[in-house]
């Protein structure tokens, strides 16, 4: 699989390391219950087809990104710089 970076260019996806769901949403801190934090730190869905993820580009320009894929062709839609989405993980 290969990822266009919109800084370097298309890179082999052994480049970049996987974090996971793009829009997770962390729990709002100390007024979280303790179920909630579980969930969001253990418990994930694996959806098949279209699917956004942050991608960490740590062989080249060391940026966060947004990659639109297909879970269940691996072909990459779309690929932005994470600093795009304000309250994002990233």
């Amino acid at each position: 699989m290969r990822i266009t970076c919109p800084h370097c260019g298309a890179r082999d996806a052994q480049e970049f390391s996987y974090l996971g769901a793009a829009d997770l949403a962390r729990p709002d801190g100390m007024a979280a219950s303790e179920a909630a934090m579980v969930d969001y730190v253990y418990l994930r869905d694996n959806p098949r087809g279209r699917h956004r993820e942050l991608w960490y580009h740590g062989a080249g320009c060391r940026a966060w990104l947004v990659v639109g894929r297909d879970t269940f062709t691996h072909a990459v839609i779309s690929v932005e710089p994470a600093k795009r989405h304000a309250g994002g993980a990233a």
